[in-house]
């Protein structure tokens, strides 16, 4: 008797963790693709519509870019990319920061420092976080939740909750006929006792408008080579739609 009610129980257990499983499958079946800009950017109508492309990536995936992608739709909207700088009105300076899995909590959280902000201090852990996050369930205690935990690690090895996420930092540089005067300071670490501050005083032919952009991906069971294509195409869409 003892057997059949732990063969019942465990039963009961692995039902109770299909069932969370089933919950996130359901709920997540569907690709949700969301694309945010920390700050509006609002450009000076011109009729010279020449532009300079230049994005860079300094993170650990080197082969990710939407370069190509971000000319073709900046072309589409009447612009002209041109490959010297001195002879563009505009300027376009993108750097990738983040890509890859991520927790949407730590996305969120390195998303809204906005333009320059460190990423460090938002995704760390941001491994560990997804991971936590990718499966359903906890811990019991005794026979019993080694038993839960068991149905448990059996759902989420079949059902995870995944979330790509990539962030860019965006300049932009619009070519102006009067001079624009920048004051500007920085603080520089000095080893771990304090930090250097430096400042500086400059006229430029150029206005520069800065924000930072979150393109994220998120199904059940997600794959990077499924989400890499839409997040590439939010990031296109929200660069090529500032001008």
């Amino acid at each position: 008797m003892k057997i059949l009610g732990s063969i019942a129980l465990l039963g009961a257990l692995l039902t109770l963790g299909g069932c969370a499983a089933t919950q996130v499958a359901i709920s997540k079946h569907e690709l949700v693709v969301q694309n945010k800009m920390s700050e509006s950017v609002f450009l000076t109508p011109t009729a010279d519509k020449t532009v300079y492309v230049d994005v860079r990536n300094t993170t650990d995936k080197p082969n990710f870019t939407f370069d190509a992608q971000v000319k073709s739709a900046i072309e589409r909207r009447g612009y002209r990319v041109v490959t010297n700088p001195d002879e563009a009105h505009f300027m376009l300076q993108a750097n990738v920061l983040q890509v890859g899995q991520s927790s949407q909590t730590a996305s969120q959280a390195g998303f809204g420092g906005g333009f320059g902000s460190p990423l460090d201090g938002a995704l760390t852990g941001m491994a560990a976080a997804a991971a936590l996050n990718g499966n359903i369930g906890g811990r019991g205690i005794g026979a019993i939740g080694l038993a839960a935990g068991a149905a448990d690690f059996i759902a989420g090895s079949m059902v995870k909750d995944v979330y790509f996420s990539a962030i860019v930092d965006i300049q932009i540089s619009e070519r102006t006929n009067s001079a624009v005067h920048v004051n500007g300071e920085q603080h520089l670490a000095q080893g771990s006792s304090g930090d250097e501050r430096v400042t500086y005083d400059e006229t430029t032919n150029f206005k520069r408008y800065r924000t930072r952009i979150l393109s994220s991906a998120n199904k059940v069971n997600l794959k990077w080579e499924d989400a890499e294509p839409v997040i590439i195409a939010g990031l296109t869409q929200s660069v090529s739609g500032i001008f």
